[in-house]
């Protein structure tokens, strides 16, 4: 009997001198044991002064603090975090921000540990506003599907056309878009937001600026037989009223205008391209639109933009090129125009020789249609 209580005795002492002890290992412990987040860090050595208030999905950050070492859960906003036992101690944490995207917006990362406490932290997730480079064709018909070309297009996510319209959204990609154009929307930008920001782009939906090569009306030296004006069955269907259509054999080195000709034959659209893209081509672009019927696979077709006088060794448009008989937007840095010149061009009041012209090696089965020559800049004025 006397065992048994010495027995008992010696348990009841070893559990309290137990109990004591972690009491004071819990004591000794920084923080008095309880969890803390000091900073966040990037996790190259060489920058471990470089703090973080935030980081871009994927981006492998440490976490520093006290007591961390029962860790079993990582949140940033409402996306859970994959963490390896590995990269977990006391002190650090090393774990890469979720590549999901957080569809609740909490800026906090949240700790949640094995006895089911939780620590929060303030933290960003920085996700990239939406990006907007081109549409595939800049002008689409009321009810026609748009593509738009860009980056960061995050659902949710809207589509806001000059006029004040939303498109209706029909496929969304990281890096591409497909629009449903709506009533109302008129020239100007588009504006893509998301839960992250938003963006005009640089481009012109419809775009009707600085246009210097139009048909409405035929202006010009040269052959207005290609001009279309009521399109039929076995046509395009018109973007923006008249354009241009070569249908015919053209064999190498022929030589056969499109479309063109001095100021005093084209009128005043020839006065169309501005100044400033004269005497700063580097911040403009030529655009047009162009729709291969058949494939331009051969020759070569050459333009006169911004010129004083013809000029035969003009900016040479290479093929091969093939839309499938859809409208696309050709874009051209006028840069690459000028200096393909080999001159200097300077401002004209009263208009500029323009010309587009068949002449290259090489025979072509040419069935190719173009409108909307113009002349614009390439960054959107804020």
């Amino acid at each position: 009997m006397k065992f048994l209580k010495l027995l008992y005795c010696s348990m009841l002492v070893l559990a309290m001198a137990a109990v004591f002890a972690a009491c004071s290992k819990d004591d000794d412990a920084p923080n008095n044991g309880v969890p803390r987040i000091r900073y966040v860090r990037i996790t190259d050595p060489a920058s471990a002064d470089s703090l973080l208030t935030g980081a871009f999905q994927g981006n492998v950050i440490a976490i520093v603090g006290e007591n961390l070492q029962n860790t079993r859960e990582i949140w940033f906003n409402d996306q859970r975090a994959y963490v390896s036992p590995t990269y977990i101690t006391s002190t650090s944490i090393i774990v890469p921000v979720p590549n999901a995207i957080p569809l609740e917006i909490t800026n906090k990362l949240r700790l949640i540990f094995a006895n089911g406490s939780e620590l929060m932290h303030d933290f960003e997730v920085q996700i990239s506003e939406p990006t907007v480079s081109s549409m595939d064709c800049e002008y689409v018909a009321t009810g026609g599907i748009a593509t738009i070309r860009g980056d960061f297009f995050y659902p949710p996510m809207t589509v806001t056309f000059t006029g004040g319209v939303n498109g209706e959204l029909v496929d969304v990609e990281d890096k591409i878009l497909q629009v449903k154009i709506p009533e109302g929307a008129t020239p100007g930008p588009i504006t893509v937001t998301t839960n992250f920001g938003e963006t005009s782009s640089d481009f012109w939906f419809r775009d009707n600026r600085n246009i210097y090569i139009s048909s409405d009306p035929f202006t010009g030296w040269w052959n207005a037989a290609f001009v279309v004006t009521n399109p039929g069955p076995a046509d395009p269907a018109s973007i923006n009223g008249n354009y241009i259509r070569v249908t015919r054999a053209i064999g190498g080195w022929n030589w056969l205008e499109a479309a063109g000709g001095p100021p005093d034959a084209m009128g005043d659209i020839s006065k169309n391209i501005p100044d400033e893209a004269i005497l700063k081509p580097e911040t403009y672009n030529l655009k047009f639109e162009v729709n291969t019927l058949k494939p331009y696979n051969n020759n070569m077709i050459k333009f006169n933009v911004g010129l004083g006088d013809f000029y035969n060794d003009q900016y040479q448009w290479k093929p091969p090129i093939d839309t499938k008989g859809q409208w696309q937007t050709i874009t051209i840095p006028f840069e690459e125009i000028v200096e393909s010149y080999g001159q200097s061009l300077s401002v004209r009041p009263n208009g500029y020789y323009t010309r587009v012209l068949f002449h290259g090696p090489g025979d072509l089965d040419c069935d190719i249609a173009f409108d909307n020559f113009r002349v614009v800049p390439k960054v959107l004025e804020k």
